[in-house]
């Protein structure tokens, strides 16, 4: 699916709630849900693609109040065509405080998911139609997880979700990990996440079928804290992991916009590649510019290749400034921006790390670039250039050009 949802910089800082409430919930681009009696079907899962599934087909949703007002079952099932696999999801969910939105929920999932990927909890329960990198990451693994958490509204503002997991992890690419000289493929997790996420100044609604944001009115404030626990059903690690994300946007009055994106991660412990960080790369690993055209991400390094680093210490800061578009007709206002990315990493042991060819961010990668958005039918282009330390001899090797697609609903 090439959508998504984004705000136009024109587009008001205030909207009236009573008058959006009604729209916001019709529309299901932008809930990601579409209402088929008591039961919602999840737009994400119809059509994905990546490099290891090629086309993926998925059906999945959730019941609504219609069925049941304080519980709901969902899940989804998909089918990867090229590496010709099952993958599904099924489980339950209990309100126990409807007053501050808290939900318990247990589900079991058999799928696969991204190397050295970190997901904050609350930033998955606000919902985005489309996540352009997905389509060219190229390094999975398999796990089957059980999960329980607790999802809780300390305020309208500020989000929290305690989770409990136990994971068997398969790998898809030739990877080891060695610890106390015994080498680890396959292996057991438990953890322990804490997540939250303040937004001081966003305004929102909030309904039966999730947290829709409708004006970024940021700083947005989101961290986490990940216990691996050795020894509990099965698990084969003890370890650590940090996050902490500070997004903050300025909005002027001459309709021109500056975002800033800091974040930084830290592991320490037994923590094996799958479960360390990279930095959001999306360039195919291929020789030539034309064969690297894709589609450019929203926060990613389009420059950084796939698989080329990984880190158990990762700060990244990133900023993008929005001109006021240009009015050229009452359809055609493209908008231009100016974006520049950083990173600075390090990893403690990567001699235990074997199988898999990376480098570490321990020098500053640097790479700066524009987009030119809207220009037809949401469609736009992006150009990145990679320099500084980690400049590649052959220049083409540092060019980024691919297309954006921003579609306002």
């Amino acid at each position: 699916m090439l959508f998504a949802y984004t705000t136009l910089a024109q587009t008001p800082a205030v909207v009236a709630k009573d008058s959006t409430r009604t729209a916001k919930k019709e529309n299901p681009f932008v809930s990601g849900f579409y209402p088929i009696g008591f039961f919602d079907v999840d737009l994400r899962y119809f059509i994905k693609y990546n490099n290891y599934e090629a086309f993926r087909l998925g059906f999945g949703g959730i019941t609504n109040d219609k069925l049941f007002e304080n519980f709901k079952v969902g899940g989804y099932v998909a089918y990867g065509f090229k590496d010709k696999d099952l993958k599904y999801s099924i489980g339950g969910n209990i309100r126990l405080a409807p007053k501050t939105n808290t939900w318990l929920d247990l589900y079991y999932t058999k799928d696969i998911d991204e190397i050295g990927s970190f997901k904050y909890l609350t930033d998955a329960r606000v919902y985005s139609v489309f996540e352009p990198r997905r389509i060219n990451v190229i390094q999975f693994y398999k796990h089957r997880t059980w999960k329980t958490s607790l999802q809780h509204e300390f305020s309208p503002k500020i989000l929290s979700e305690l989770k409990f997991s136990n994971s068997k992890i398969e790998q898809i690419e030739d990877y080891r990990f060695v610890k106390d000289g015994i080498n680890y493929d396959d292996f057991h997790t438990t953890e322990a996440t804490l997540s939250f996420r303040v937004s001081p100044k966003t305004k929102f609604i909030t309904a039966d079928d999730g947290r829709i944001e409708y004006f970024d009115g940021l700083p947005k404030i989101s961290g986490q804290i990940t216990q691996g626990i050795k020894d509990v059903a099965d698990s084969d690690f003890n370890y650590t992991k940090l996050g902490l994300k500070l997004d903050y946007y300025i909005k002027r009055t001459d309709l021109s916009s500056t975002n800033f994106l800091l974040e930084g991660m830290m592991a320490f412990g037994d923590v094996p590649l799958t479960h360390l960080f990279h930095a959001y790369p999306n360039s195919p690993t291929k020789d030539e510019i034309l064969q690297r055209f894709s589609v450019a991400g929203t926060r990613s390094f389009e420059t950084m290749y796939f698989g080329e680093f990984f880190s158990d210490k990762l700060t990244t800061i990133q900023v993008k400034h929005s001109l006021r578009r240009f009015y050229i007709s009452d359809t055609f206002k493209p908008e231009l921006v100016f974006i520049t990315r950083h990173a600075f990493g390090d990893l403690s042991n990567p001699e235990a790390h074997q199988g898999i060819a990376f480098n570490t961010l321990n020098q500053f990668y640097s790479e700066s670039g524009m987009e030119l958005n809207k220009i037809l039918f949401g469609f736009g282009l992006s150009f990145a250039y990679r320099y500084g330390f980690y400049h590649l001899p052959d220049v083409e090797d540092n060019i980024s050009f691919k297309f954006t697609f921003n579609l306002k609903i």
